[in-house]
């Protein structure tokens, strides 16, 4: 598609107010247009993700610059290259992180933070993997420095995030245990990787935990509970053990006995990865080119997709996710 054909318009979903998934609602939005660095890509797919859903209730915004409309990754075809783009070519089918614009037939994105669909992937699959991909690499790998050898507990192994860690750490060496919220979960996590599966709603996971490592704990636990999860965590941690937050889902402020990070050296990180610049993004893309890529290729991990809505059903979809029910990925489908 060359650039003259391009429509002016495009469908996109827009959240009318802060509200319910009923506040997202199918507009007509001019074309957006690739700055300097970026390219305008064609959507096939977009991925659900929990901060889309925080930012249409109004407790997320899109920083500065981006786009209003919500979605965080996407998978399509490059049709429009911006000045100074040389590493992608108009037809080139790509997977891409956003800072928002996912939910529209087409969006704009710094050319680094895309990357090349796997081998023998379909955009359907490759739709599923950026944001999952990129957070727990750069939590798990970049910031808590988890090694082959080491433990790790992963909260809501249910999850995109959760189906992701899992496998992704056991395929690069770890020992890997994790939560669920239902008996329905436990054996598609163990089917991924997880060596034990803890179903929180009938067992304590501190306990749980201490008995499996012999009460020596985990090296890193991967949260995105919070809330009462905090202390719990700190004594299901092993000496030198990193805890690294990337959601508060049972809220982000609690009161605290901080005596175990003294007296096992714990190590309490985080991160959010929308608002961070490009040159921090742009190695993370690097990295899983050259070391998870591969994996996807050869079939040692895979995306695991729950369900794929159409673009108009956006609501649905967000209602799913809210639902706690899903296993893995959900996905919008925009062709």
């Amino acid at each position: 598609m060359h650039p003259e054909q391009l429509p002016d318009q495009m469908t996109a979903i827009e959240i009318t107010e802060p509200g319910g998934p009923e506040k997202l609602v199918s507009s007509r939005r001019r074309l957006p247009q690739p700055t300097a660095g970026d390219v305008l890509i064609k959507v096939a797919y977009a991925g659900v993700n929990r901060p889309d859903c925080l930012q249409r209730q109004g407790a997320y915004p899109p920083p500065p610059g981006a786009s209003d409309i919500p979605g965080l990754e996407v998978a399509g075809t490059v049709v429009k290259l911006g000045q100074g783009v040389e590493i992608w070519k108009v037809g080139d089918p790509v997977c891409a992180l956003l800072t928002g614009g996912g939910y529209a037939e087409y969006c704009t994105v710094p050319a680094l933070q895309c990357l090349p669909i796997p081998m023998g992937f379909t955009l359907q699959q490759a739709a599923a993997l950026p944001e999952t991909f990129f957070t727990v690499w750069s939590n798990l790998f970049d910031r808590a420095q988890l090694k082959p050898g080491e433990t790790l507990l992963v909260h809501g192994g249910a999850s995109g995030i959760g189906t992701t860690a899992i496998q992704l750490a056991k395929a690069l060496g770890a020992r890997v245990f994790a939560t669920v919220g239902g008996a329905d979960k436990i054996q598609p996590s163990l089917d991924l990787g997880a060596e034990r599966v803890i179903n929180y709603r009938e067992e304590d996971f501190v306990s749980v935990i201490k008995e499996i490592t012999h009460n020596q704990g985990v090296n890193v636990i991967l949260d995105m509970v919070a809330g009462d999860y905090v202390q719990r965590n700190l004594s299901a941690l092993a000496v030198d053990g990193r805890l690294v937050f990337i959601a508060f889902l049972r809220g982000a402020k609690m009161e605290l006995n901080l005596a175990p990070v003294m007296m096992k050296r714990l190590t309490i990180t985080g991160s959010t990865l929308r608002a961070r610049p490009i040159a921090d993004k742009a190695p993370i893309a690097d990295c899983l080119r050259k070391t998870v890529w591969p994996l996807l290729a050869n079939g040692t991990i895979k995306p695991i997709i729950y369900q794929t809505f159409a673009l108009a059903d956006a609501p649905e979809a967000h209602r799913l996710m809210e639902s706690n029910r899903h296993i893995g990925k959900i996905l919008l489908r925009v062709l």
